[in-house]
């Protein structure tokens, strides 16, 4: 089905943030945009607002003036919902209560034209359950934008039992004819986004629960290592960590408390003590006037080695070896793997192995070595600025010293974590891979659009799934394994699409 043309009138109800963002997506796509809210006189406060913001656009040279104008004349306030009788498409962006949405939907059932489509933004409530009970279910949809919608990309067209294809399929064409990038889901808990990004936020939040390291220090990490955007905690107090912290309990109760989406005790103490991130001048970083800032722990200066054998051969060990000899460190190679079964650099007989998921004691105890170092997973080991090392609990001072000494003099700042089984890039990655997996087998979406919703809705260096497939899924399924050794945690279990297409030698992402 082609998208709803620009002659057709759009209508938005709920002129918060979200719903004025939508409605300038809309009449810059040339649709006269029909405003409504319940407030009195809020849906004429948002016009100027909404004018001001697009020639602000305009000052910042991202918008021709004319547009900008142009737009600004197609948005129209109303005062009753039955000046909406004329749209094509009216998308609710009122406050998230499902009793509200569903009770809105029902009074427009009875306004609009048989032919049109009634969309929700919600980004939590299930379409299936919206559309219950009305005549016409299969023109409920979602259409769950970002915030801020006139910036982010994605748009999730998410399906109930009930959505007619061909509903979904307009909509998803209208949000790309907007300029947006839309992405099918089908109705389950946080749809593909919020579902698949939890691990982002939970193994961030473990890490600080068992002291691994401080939230500066995970958060640099993530950031300087994984190429991530923002670490987790900031991202988490930029976007509340109340809100963050009922996302996530309505995913983990909407799933009947599976272990993987469980909320953190450390979070909900937060909230309870009124900390909830940048709004409130307080989070897990203090936004107050005048605070230090928290930076991350960064390992003193080491000597740097010699030389370095590089037993085996991986990318990873690779890529370090390749900096270290453009720094003029002799290179030896020795062909053979570690007991270990796995390739590493061996400097002054120190280990320095990448990350498996288990934890460097683990390791040593496992190979007979003690002086095990080892290292997490980087996005780009070639351009990684830092690296986060755990230490076994083996490992001399002489050891830890020489193998930090060695990344240092790849030109690569170390932060020590505690010896914590996955590190943190690794560990996430993972669990990102597993999540996106379980998505794909669950019918929730594709594997293009996962990994599409999560570059477009989170920002993510790389989708999951084919950063699974970079990683090779045995690593990714050996990594879970580990995991769930350490912990007994069910959390870990491997997705069952992994567990096949390793036993297939197949990919995740097509």
């Amino acid at each position: 089905m082609s998208a709803l043309p620009p002659a057709a009138d759009i209508g938005v109800v709920g002129v918060g943030a979200m719903g004025a963002g939508i409605a300038e997506v809309a009449a810059l796509a040339g649709h006269r945009v029909r405003l409504f809210d319940n407030r009195i006189g809020a849906a004429d406060a948002a016009r100027p607002s909404l004018a001001a913001a697009l020639r602000q656009r305009v000052t910042r040279g991202k918008l021709a003036a004319d547009a900008a104008e142009a737009a600004i004349e197609r948005v129209v306030p109303v005062h009753a919902l039955g000046d909406m009788v004329s749209v094509a498409l009216v998308i609710e962006a009122i406050v998230e209560d499902l009793d509200a949405k569903r009770k809105l939907l029902r009074e427009l059932e009875v306004v609009v034209a048989p032919s049109a489509i009634l969309a929700s933004n919600t980004s939590s409530f299930p379409i299936t359950a919206l559309a219950a009970g009305m005549k016409h279910p299969g023109r409920i949809v979602g259409m769950h934008f970002f915030n801020p919608a006139p910036v982010m990309p994605l748009v999730e067209v998410v399906s109930g039992l009930a959505t007619d294809p061909a509903i979904a399929a307009a909509v998803h064409a209208t949000a790309a004819a907007w300029g947006k990038v839309p992405v099918h889901a089908a109705s389950t808990p946080g749809f593909i986004v919020n579902r698949c990004a939890r691990p982002f936020y939970g193994e961030a939040l473990r890490l600080a629960a068992e002291r691994a390291a401080s939230v500066a220090t995970i958060d640099a990490v993530m950031r300087e290592a994984g190429a991530f955007r923002m670490g987790p905690f900031e991202l988490i107090d930029l976007i509340g960590l109340d809100v963050n912290f009922t996302v996530t309990r309505s995913i983990w109760d909407a799933c009947f408390h599976d272990p993987r989406y469980a909320p953190s005790v450390l979070q909900r103490e937060l909230v309870a003590a009124g900390y909830c991130g940048r709004k409130s001048g307080r989070g897990f970083y203090d936004y107050a006037p005048g605070a230090a800032p928290a930076r991350p722990h960064t390992e003193p200066a080491h000597p740097a080695p010699r030389h370095v054998t590089v037993a085996g051969r991986d990318r990873r060990v690779d890529a370090l070896a390749s900096r270290l000899a453009g720094a003029g460190i002799a290179l030896a190679h020795e062909p053979a793997l570690t007991a270990l079964g796995v390739a590493c650099l061996v400097v002054d007989d120190v280990w320095l192995v990448p990350s498996d998921g288990r934890t460097a004691t683990a390791m040593a105890a496992a190979s007979g070595h003690p002086d095990c170092v080892v290292f997490d997973l980087a996005f780009d080991y070639a351009t990684c600025p830092r690296l986060a090392a755990a230490r076994a609990d083996t490992c001399s001072d002489a050891g830890w010293a020489a193998a930090v000494g060695a990344l240092q003099a790849a030109d690569i700042a170390v932060s020590r974590l505690d010896d914590v089984a996955g590190l943190a890039v690794m560990r996430t990655v993972a669990s990102l891979v597993n999540e996106a997996a379980d998505a794909v087998v669950q019918g929730i979406a594709t594997a293009a659009d996962v990994d599409l919703a999560l570059r477009n809705g989170v920002n993510y260096p790389c989708g999951p799934l084919a950063w699974g497939d970079a990683l090779g899924l045995s690593h990714v399924a050996a990594v879970l394994r580990h995991l769930e050794a350490h912990y007994g945690d069910p959390r870990y279990r491997s997705s069952p699409l992994i567990t096949r297409r390793v036993a297939a030698g197949g990919r995740l992402a097509g």
